[in-house]
C-alpha cells in the first residue's frame, strides 16, 4: 500500500484548520498529520513529525505566515510549504514565494484546485493563478520585476505586517508582544513606513492602515 503524503496545517481559526482536515482526510492519498496556529508550535512539528508538506496562513496567532515560510527554509527542513489565505494575492504572493514558498492559493479557490496546488508543489512546481502569474511575467517582461504598483509594495514583509496590525487596531505595545520584539523595533518600523509612504505623523500612519485594512480585509 502507497504511503500517504503527510500534511501539516498552520492556522490560526480552528474551525478552517478542521475543514480542512476533514476534506484532506477524505483523499486515499493524503493525511493530516498535524495541526497548529502559531508559528512557534509549527516549527516543532515539523522538527518532529517531518511533514511532506505545510500548509501556511498568512496570518497566525504568534506571528507571520511569511516568517514561518522563511524559517523553514533557514532551518533547512525537507518540508514543503504552500501558502492557503485570504490575503490578497496580488499582493502576497510574490511575498511568500520569495519567502521561499512553493506555492500560493486563495481560501475562495475551489477544493480540487487547492489538491491541485498541493500536488505542485510536492512534484517540485511553483502553483499560483494564473491572474498572479500573467502579473508577474509581465513584470518580467517589462524589465522591472524588482518594482512596485503601489506605495504598501514598498514596504518589507516585517513592515507590512506591522501597518498591517496597525489597522487592525495593535497599539506599538501589542504589536510588539504580538511579534515578540522590542517596543523600540516596532517604533523602528513605523518610522521606516512612514518614510515609505510619505506620512508625517503617528496619526496619519494610523489612519491610512486603518483605510487601506478596510480594503484588504484579512483572515
Amino acid at each position: 500500500m502507497t504511503q500517504k503524503i503527510k500534511i501539516l496545517l498552520v492556522d490560526d481559526h480552528p474551525l478552517v484548520r478542521e475543514w480542512l482536515t476533514n476534506l484532506i482526510n477524505q483523499r486515499p492519498d493524503f493525511q493530516v498529520c498535524g495541526e497548529t496556529g502559531n508559528a512557534p508550535e509549527a516549527l516543532q512539528l515539523i522538527e518532529s513529525i517531518k511533514p511532506d508538506i505545510a500548509i501556511v496562513d498568512i496570518s497566525l496567532a504568534n506571528g507571520s505566515g511569511i516568517e514561518l515560510v522563511k524559517n523553514i527554509k533557514a532551518s533547512q527542513f525537507d518540508t514543503a510549504v504552500l501558502v492557503l489565505s485570504m490575503h490578497d494575492e496580488l499582493l502576497y504572493a510574490e511575498r511568500a514565494l520569495r519567502a521561499g514558498a512553493g506555492g500560493y492559493i486563495m481560501k475562495s479557490e475551489a477544493t480540487q484546485k487547492i489538491f491541485q496546488a498541493i500536488h505542485n508543489v510536492l512534484d517540485g512546481e511553483i502553483y499560483v493563478s494564473e491572474k498572479v502569474a500573467a502579473l508577474m511575467a509581465k513584470k518580467f517582461l517589462a524589465g522591472n520585476f524588482s518594482k512596485t504598483t503601489s506605495p504598501v509594495e514598498q514596504l518589507s514583509d516585517r513592515e507590512l505586517e506591522v501597518f498591517q496590525l496597525l489597522g487592525r487596531g495593535y497599539n506599538t505595545r501589542q504589536i510588539a508582544e504580538h511579534l515578540r520584539v522590542g517596543f523600540k523595533t516596532i517604533q523602528g518600523y513605523s518610522a521606516r513606513i512612514k518614510v515609505k509612504l510619505n506620512l508625517t505623523t503617528a496619526t496619519e500612519l494610523l489612519r491610512e492602515a486603518m483605510r487601506w485594512h478596510e480594503n484588504h480585509p484579512t483572515s
